[in-house]
């Protein structure tokens, strides 16, 4: 147990690393402006905010290197034999609403009157282009990699669902909120990291797919805090133009998606 403790502290504390490299005040993922040029802001981006994109990228190095490096997957097992001595009974699953809890604080505290760094719209689009990026990498690796869990229910064990939606929510609302107080991203990432952790006290994971799950989770969202000035400007930077363009998440039976209308 206080083997997964110090190694989970550790990812927090590089995940809450990351998100304060990003608060610089003139961060180029601001959106407001309709007209913010693209892609100059965008190449900008990455060369003032790269080293935030390392500690996400080790996470996600360390979890694909489980896949095939001995010692890394030996310290899979020892993580989970430790478990199983202590705790062998354990089923508690908060992380099941922990996952969202930062996201849901982001709203809540727009609601309360403390606004974030973007409108409603394009904060609701960063959010479900995040989330889009999220699933469709680590839903396709379940299906490529084919891990058996720890409990043996299914072969979906890499990389980590639950932490990658909980890191993914815990890097929004460090982008919405970091230049306020550094505090608002601890905040989120203590509830990605207690995720984590239950995941893997639920036998539910191993100790490289929730560490893997957390680092797609905080790049799914700064490539959508990267790329979604991109394309919201390609789709309504219009000069000298009174035509008007509608971009909304639409949500229905289950499923995501987009309505977009332009007045021609």
């Amino acid at each position: 147990m206080k083997k997964l403790l110090i190694l989970l502290l550790c990812v927090a504390t590089l995940g809450a690393h990351a998100q304060t490299i990003d608060t610089v005040k003139a961060d180029t993922a601001k959106i407001d402006s309709a007209d913010l040029l693209a892609l100059p802001d965008t190449v900008r981006h990455l060369e003032s905010k790269w080293p935030s994109y390392i500690p996400p990228a080790v996470f996600v190095t360390y979890g694909v290197l489980s896949l095939a490096v001995k010692p890394i997957r030996n310290l899979d097992y020892s993580v989970y034999d430790d478990l199983v001595e202590d705790h062998p009974n354990f089923n508690f699953h908060p992380e099941n609403y922990f996952q969202y809890a930062p996201a849901v604080m982001v709203y809540g505290l727009n609601f309360a009157g403390i606004h974030g760094k973007n409108t409603f719209i394009d904060r609701t689009m960063l959010y479900a282009m995040s989330e889009g990026i999220m699933a469709l990498t680590t839903f396709s690796l379940k299906k490529v990699t084919n891990r058996l869990r720890p409990d043996g229910s299914n072969r979906y064990s890499f990389p980590s669902g639950h932490t990658g939606n909980a890191f993914a929510a815990a890097e929004f609302m460090a982008q919405e909120y970091s230049e306020k107080s550094v505090w608002y991203g601890v905040a989120g990432y203590s509830f990605a990291t207690a995720t984590a952790i239950l995941r893997v006290y639920n036998q539910d994971h191993w100790f490289s797919d929730i560490i893997a799950g957390a680092g797609f989770g905080i790049l799914s969202t700064k490539a959508a805090y990267l790329l979604y000035p991109l394309l919201r400007n390609r789709l309504f930077h219009e000069k000298n133009s009174n035509k008007t363009t509608t971009f909304m998440p639409a949500f229905g039976n289950g499923t995501v998606g987009f309505s977009f209308v332009k007045q021609l």
